[in-house]
């Protein structure tokens, strides 16, 4: 990046072309937040059809603020969140997941006293039976949890309880699958294969919107990537860029 294009220019560009993109998820000039305390100031993301995007930056940026906005889990004060052409900013969460999207918490996100099939089968409680084809297509995509199906949930490691809830999630084969830090508290030999897992569901047509604090990791599979710093948009392109920006590496990613 050269000494003359400032981190605030860079959001601007890249939120004046943004505004005009229609994405499957598009945020235009977000402001949220929880009750009257307000995070997110004018922030702009928009995730294509079958992208692969994630959301990094410091502690308290505002990061899972952004998803759970688009979830309905937040405060909405202004701007717009539309997804795939219809504007959700003011849905609750069970009518955001009858659009299109699931959601994966990054804490208690599993009901730890139902056997691991009862976790399974809530992801679909939406619909008057469960899809036997789904339950078939989450355990080839995790075949632990097919072997552990009778087990209670809070009896499964970190690692497999972050699958079950993954799985849980794509129990309605969402359009867009949100990821709020999947790869917390997992042991380092585990997060490869967390990622590994992700890839596997984006390429199979899920768009994936992900915040995540290991960084580099995170950018250099993502499609592109957003900055944020203090509720606001800072830099934004492909991850591979990002991860290319000295003043990016320097100021986030340890150099």
């Amino acid at each position: 990046m050269s000494d003359e294009r400032t981190a605030e220019g860079n959001a601007s560009a890249h939120a004046d072309s943004e505004t005009t993109t229609e994405g499957l998820l598009s945020v235009t000039g977000l402001d949220a937040g929880y009750g009257d305390l307000q995070i997110l100031s004018a922030v702009d993301l928009v995730v294509e059809s079958g992208e692969y995007v994630t959301i990094v930056g410091p502690n308290g940026a505002g990061k899972s603020t952004v998803m759970k906005a688009v979830f309905g889990l937040a405060t909405y004060m202004d701007g717009t969140i539309a997804f795939d052409g219809e504007d959700i900013s003011e849905l609750a969460p069970e009518a955001v997941i009858r659009r299109g999207v699931s959601y994966v918490p990054q804490n208690e996100n599993v009901f730890a006293g139902l056997s691991v099939r009862e976790n399974l089968e809530m992801g679909a409680y939406i619909l008057d039976s469960v899809p036997e084809e789904r339950l078939d297509d989450v355990f080839e995509r995790f075949p632990i949890l097919e072997k552990r199906q009778s087990q209670r949930a809070g009896t499964l490691s970190g690692g497999q309880r972050q699958m079950l809830a993954m799985g849980r999630a794509l129990m309605l084969d969402p359009e867009l699958l949100l990821l709020d830090e999947p790869s917390a508290g997992l042991a380092p030999d585990l997060v490869d294969e967390m990622f590994d897992r992700i890839d596997t569901i984006n390429d199979a047509g899920t768009a994936v919107l992900m915040v995540e604090q290991n960084a580099m990791e995170a950018l250099s599979r993502c499609d592109r990537g957003y900055v944020l710093v203090q509720g606001q948009n800072r830099y934004t392109d492909t991850g591979a860029a990002l991860l290319d920006d000295e003043e990016v590496r320097r100021e986030f990613l340890g150099g």
